[in-house]
């Protein structure tokens, strides 16, 4: 671990030499702090110099960080436990049954519903439902996406190719050369709100490739207060998360 001053602040990065780098990256992240990626024999005083124009930047993303607050928690598919869905949250209710041979997961009654074998261990019920959850965010999610497809392909006068939800580790969104959109199976636990900020985002590139202020004129139109929407994702996507 290195430190590193700027002003009357101070913090601590990581480096990590690769062989066939030619450049430097800085990354701040919540899971690896201030990392740093550098060329196998980089001068110390060249980096010092690459982090000090960097540091604002540094220090702006490490604040938008802090405000995160407490990371998620692992969810232990427990009965009483509540899980995200349109931004509301649902309680778990475990059965266990000696005459099942596989776990389901349903949701009635304003709750969801796990039933599984009597003889599944603790750590097997946490493998199995955590992949249930993802199929039953996948399932209902493709159905309400295609709901808010109805109201913003006429509106923004764009239609994709297709449209996927699957597992993405970084992105909420990404739209394909194809002008297919992909959908990351988390977003299903925001607010609907911000599930068509993500969708109208990746909407938006079927028209403009990059995030140009033409771009952004147009998800403006579309959504006013799209500001207000990016940045409640920002703070609190990292806790739409099963872990």
């Amino acid at each position: 671990m290195h430190s590193f001053q700027y002003g009357t602040t101070s913090f601590s990065y990581t480096v990590e030499l690769q062989e066939k780098r030619k450049d430097i990256a800085i990354s701040v992240s919540l899971d690896e702090g201030i990392k740093v990626r550098a060329p196998i024999g980089i001068e110390p005083t060249h980096l010092e110099t690459i982090l000090y124009k960097k540091a604002p930047w540094i220090i702006k993303k490490k604040n938008e960080l802090d405000e995160i607050g407490v990371p998620a928690k692992p969810k232990e598919f427990v009965s009483g436990e509540k899980f995200p869905y349109l931004g509301r949250n649902y309680k778990l209710k475990v059965h266990r049954f000696e005459n099942i041979q596989k776990s389901t997961l349903s949701f009635r009654q304003g709750r969801f519903i796990a039933e599984i074998p009597a003889e599944m261990s603790d750590c097997e019920k946490e493998n199995e439902l955590k992949l249930s959850f993802k199929e039953w965010y996948t399932l209902h999610g493709s159905k309400k996406v295609e709901e808010r497809l109805q109201i913003y392909c006429p509106k923004m006068l764009l239609e994709p190719s297709n449209f996927v939800i699957k597992e993405q580790q970084k992105r909420w969104g990404s739209c394909a050369s194809d002008g297919a959109i992909y959908l990351n199976w988390r977003i299903m636990m925001a607010p609907m709100a911000i599930i068509d900020y993500v969708l109208v985002h990746e909407l938006a590139h079927l028209k403009y490739q990059d995030h140009s202020p033409e771009y952004w004129r147009f998800v403006r139109s579309i959504l006013p207060d799209y500001e207000h929407r990016k940045d409640w994702l920002r703070v609190n996507g990292p806790l739409l998360t099963l872990i």
